[in-house]
Parts: C-alpha cells; structure tokens; sequence
C-alpha cells in the first residue's frame, strides 16, 4: 500500500470487513423472517443497527480522507479524480478496492431491499389476517356472531 493512499485503503478494507460481517447478520435475519422467528429477529436487529452504525462511521472518515487527499493532490474529492493523479500502482489498488466497496454495498442493499420487502409482506399479511378475523367476529351469522341478548328472562316473565 502507498503511503499517501495508506489511511484511505485502511479505511475501506476496516468497511468492507464490517460489510462482511453486516451480510452474515442480514442472511441470518432473511431467515428468520422466513422462518418467522420473532425472538431471533429481536436479538439481531442491534446487531445489524451496530454494523451499520460503525459502517456509517467508517464512511464519514473515508469521505474525510479522500477529501484530505484531494487537499494535498490539488484536485476535485472523487475517486475519478483520485486516481487520475496518483502513480499508477497506486492508482490501480485504490481503484481495485474502491470496486469492492461498490459491489459490496450494493450487496448489502440489495440484501436489505429484500429483507424490507419481506418485512412489508409480513406486515400485510398479518393486516389481512386481522381484518379478517375482524369482518368474520363482526358478522350477524357464523360461528363467531355476537349472540343477541334477549333480554332478562326473569323480568320478562314479572311483567
């Protein structure tokens, strides 16, 4: 690794490592909410809400340094920039990583775009199911119709 682009690799390895670990953790929640694992879903959420946290963070400090480099190499903060003025070496591993990290986000999205979307159906499903067991309970005939009072039977035979 060069020395001018050493923070900034360091940097999106450290994500791409938590990216890794976030994917586990998001395959594990995929299957439980296959699996309708309530309990599970609870004991991972803090888990993926931590690696996203420390992923965000991570990406705040890489934003930071690929700025700082820019400062130093005198050109615009993007990557394109970036690797047009660095050392070719040094420009083809900085652009080699950089390609992980945007394959591997996109990933995660993905990944989490699905887990939404199951998430939603489940949430659908269990609305459908109620309102179902709402009209069927609010029904004058069936087995759970409300039975009608028919009044008190002593004081209709006082009177």
């Amino acid at each position: 690794m060069a020395k001018q682009t050493k923070q900034l690799q360091t940097l999106w390895w450290d994500w791409l490592s938590t990216a890794e670990r976030l994917l586990l953790s998001l395959h594990e929640q995929t299957a439980a909410l296959t699996l309708r694992k309530v309990e599970r879903l609870e004991t991972i959420q803090p888990e993926i809400d931590g690696l996203l946290g420390k992923m965000a963070e991570i990406d705040e400090k890489a934003v930071a340094s690929a700025r700082g480099l820019a400062e130093e190499f005198g050109c615009e903060p993007d990557l394109r920039s970036l690797v047009g003025v660095l050392e070719k070496p040094e420009a083809q591993e900085v652009q080699s990583i950089a390609n992980r990290v945007i394959v591997v986000g996109r990933n995660v999205q993905d990944v989490i775009d699905r887990n939404r979307a199951l998430i939603e159906n489940e949430l659908e499903y269990v609305n459908g199911t109620l309102a179902l067991v709402n009209r069927v309970a609010h029904e004058q005939q069936g087995p759970y119709a409300a039975k009608a009072q028919q009044g008190n039977l002593v004081l209709d035979n006082v009177a």
